[in-house]
């Protein structure tokens, strides 16, 4: 019998999937984050999820791996030391980026830019010149750049970088160079424009392949260890790696590609609510990851996430397909503290993180967290065996934490602990708009998926701010990262730049490129052993009203284009523009980008049913249990969640206690098991 293991490593926890692919059951487990070195904590998950199941580690075949590894090497400033080739004349092309300065009308005041992560010292001038139809205007001058390169070689890159003006329309000259490259700095990894992002404008195809060799050495690093260990301990099993996109990467894609990773953690939280929610029947839902460190947050309409075809991690931004995720730094481990200045209370975006961690861990953590409020108000049961099955929270080290706050503002320790709470609910509201009604998007007509370890702690309040119900509580909320990589699949994409007004092209001619590129695409997913039958095709374009820069990305099916002509894509185009910007012009309609996206089947996961029960808990009732809530103590219920029966219904205050989380049903809410052992929640 073979196993397929999702695994998500947090900032806090790793959580971890274990699927049976022939019977869909599924085992999970939750382990402390080895943030020295992520491997540990990953391995020591799969030894504890296998003791659990009962089965030997050679049983996994694949192990779908969600990493942060790429996104903290960019937010530590710790990636390798690029060098980069441009053409002659584009020396300054990092420095001189894009006119854009965020922070408002005051921003050019506190805004500090940061440095290139490709320095001018490390950057050099290839004497060659391609038009933009793709011609050879002038030759690369080969001498010249191997006597550039050795002399490049003695500054001690650990990375090099190639980006020239036009290489999307012909890549000859980038790929001269990779070969100079590798006999004048054998073993220094090349990262060709052309390859890794062959789209037009030199500025984002440049700071997308630098970023790509920043964090190229230890990705790399990272995932050899840790597909060794796992060879080691399971003969041939097969690594994957989640994409930024929320399809899979296989090893070697992952190691030429680490920049398609910047945000694969939290692809893996939305693939995994995008599972559950259409299990249960709900297609547009807004999600809501909240970790230890930092909530995610992302829009899923018609059962898919949306994407957005630029990945910023801090202030580096990227070409590089993303699922719309929006981050603010709220997560259990935020910091609150009182400035001296202002005296106004602050919470994050500091994290006490995994070590030493909030102060009821009892792991040496002295500073007020959000997870110390929320056990100060009974939100959090104290002394219970609780979070991954082996830590006891403290409830008197909480509120010694929280008293710190209390003094500052001159408040009780509840009263301060209920302040933190409702500021760090407002700033996760404020990212739940940035998905939804900054896009047109209006979130009553949406249901509200809480995961994370976290996230049902908060999700009520979220439900109640933002007025999107139910809010889906699903079975896992711990692990659903994990599920997600584990009932994702192999996806791969082609691109090419292709500028032409509607008038200048045709139907067929436009068809026959993305077929092209659908091909290119496959190959991918043909070396990884997927049969054609189950890979499945999509297809996306930028389009532009003529003479206007800003692009919006428009999904199709390839038999429209074919049936109706572009008029297809076109009036789908004005449709988008119209929800976002209110209107649409008359002005002729411009192609940019062509884009094909080939994905594999996803893995056969069965969504375990729960025992029918009635509406009377009273089976799962664990006691009486007093919660602050609206400014006083309140008598509400504890609950054992593995006890709920489908058709119970939990009405508010309750705490809802499972191995990987804590769910909080206030008052005037209640919350109704469903088939599937989801709790949705809604005002009574």
């Amino acid at each position: 019998m073979s196993y397929r293991l999702g695994v998500d490593v947090g900032g806090t926890f790793t959580d971890l999937i274990l699927v049976n692919e022939k019977t869909g059951d599924f085992f999970s487990a939750k382990v402390p984050s080895t943030p020295h070195d992520s491997s540990i904590g990953v391995l020591n998950g799969i030894e504890r999820v296998c003791k659990t199941a009962g089965i030997d580690p050679t049983q996994i075949t694949h192990v779908m791996h969600g990493t942060t590894v790429a996104t903290n090497t960019i937010l530590t400033h710790s990636g390798a030391k690029v060098g980069l080739v441009t053409t002659q004349g584009y020396r300054q092309v990092l420095q001189i980026a894009r006119s854009f300065v965020p922070g408002g009308l005051g921003g050019w005041v506190i805004y500090n830019k940061s440095l290139p992560l490709a320095p001018l010292a490390l950057t050099i001038e290839a004497d060659e010149r391609v038009g933009a139809r793709g011609e050879v205007v002038r030759k690369l001058n080969k001498a010249r750049l191997a006597r550039d390169l050795r002399a490049l070689r003695k500054k001690n890159i650990e990375a090099l970088t190639v980006s020239l003006i036009n290489s999307f329309a012909n890549p000859a000259h980038e790929r001269e160079i990779a070969k100079i490259a590798a006999k004048e700095m054998p073993g220094v990894p090349v990262s060709l424009s052309s390859d890794v992002v062959p789209e037009m404008q030199e500025y984002e195809r440049t700071v997308t392949t630098v970023a790509n060799s920043y964090v190229s050495p230890k990705v790399s690093k990272y995932v050899r260890n840790l597909q060794r260990e796992l060879k080691r301990r399971m003969n041939d099993v097969q690594l994957h790696v989640l994409r930024s996109d929320g399809g899979l990467a296989s090893a070697k894609a992952a190691e030429a590609y680490p920049v398609n990773l910047l945000m694969s953690g939290p692809a893996g939280g939305v693939s995994g609510a995008i599972w559950v929610a259409t299990q249960a029947g709900f297609r547009n839902l807004l999600t809501f990851d909240m970790g230890g460190t930092s909530t995610d947050v992302a829009l899923v309409q018609d059962g898919k996430a949306q994407l957005r075809r630029e990945t910023s991690v801090h202030d580096v931004t990227v070409r590089a397909s993303s699922v719309d995720v929006r981050t603010v730094g709220a997560g259990g481990g935020s910091i609150a503290h009182v400035p001296e200045i202002t005296k106004a209370l602050r919470v994050g975006p500091e994290s006490a993180g995994a070590a030493p961690g909030p102060a009821a861990y009892n792991k040496g953590g002295t500073l007020p967290t959000v997870t110390d409020a929320n056990v100060v108000l009974g939100y959090l049961p104290s002394g219970e065996v609780r979070l991954g099955g082996d830590m006891v929270i403290r409830r008197d080290l909480a509120e010694k934490a929280v008293m710190q706050i209390a003094s500052a503002l001159k408040l009780s320790v509840k009263q301060a602990a209920a302040g933190i709470i409702d500021i760090v609910n407002e700033n996760m509201y404020g990212a739940l708009r940035l998905v939804s009604v900054e896009k047109g998007f209006d979130p009553r007509d949406f249901a509200l998926m809480a995961f994370g370890g976290a996230g049902p702690l908060h999700a009520n309040a979220l439900g109640k701010l933002s007025s999107a119900w139910p809010v889906i509580i699903p079975p896992g909320p711990g692990v659903l990262c994990a599920q997600g990589d584990a009932t994702t699949s192999v996806r791969d994409e082609a691109s090419r730049t292709y500028i032409r007004p509607f008038s200048k092209t045709s139907p067929k001619e436009v068809s026959k490129i993305f077929r092209q590129l659908a091909a290119q695409a496959a190959k991918t997913l043909d070396q990884e052993g997927i049969p054609q039958a189950e890979q499945s095709t999509s297809y996306e374009v930028d389009i532009r009203y003529h003479g206007q820069g800003l692009l919006l990305t428009v999904d199709f099916e390839i038999e429209e284009i074919e049936k109706r002509g572009l008029d297809a894509i076109g009036g789908k185009f004005d449709d988008i523009h119209r929800q976002l910007f209110t209107f649409a012009l008359t002005e002729e309609k411009e192609l940019v980008n062509l884009r094909a996206v080939v994905q594999g089947k996803p893995a056969a996961v069965r969504a375990l049913r729960v025992e029918k029960g009635k509406s009377d808990p009273s089976a799962a009732r664990l006691g009486e249990h007093m919660v602050y809530v609206e400014g006083r103590d309140q008598k509400g219920a504890l609950y054992d969640r593995s006890k709920l029966k489908s058709g119970n219904v939990v009405k508010g205050p309750a705490v809802v206690l499972q191995m990987d989380t804590t769910t909080l049903i206030l008052p005037g809410h209640v919350g109704r098991v469903d088939d599937f052992g989801n709790i949705l929640i809604t005002p009574e």
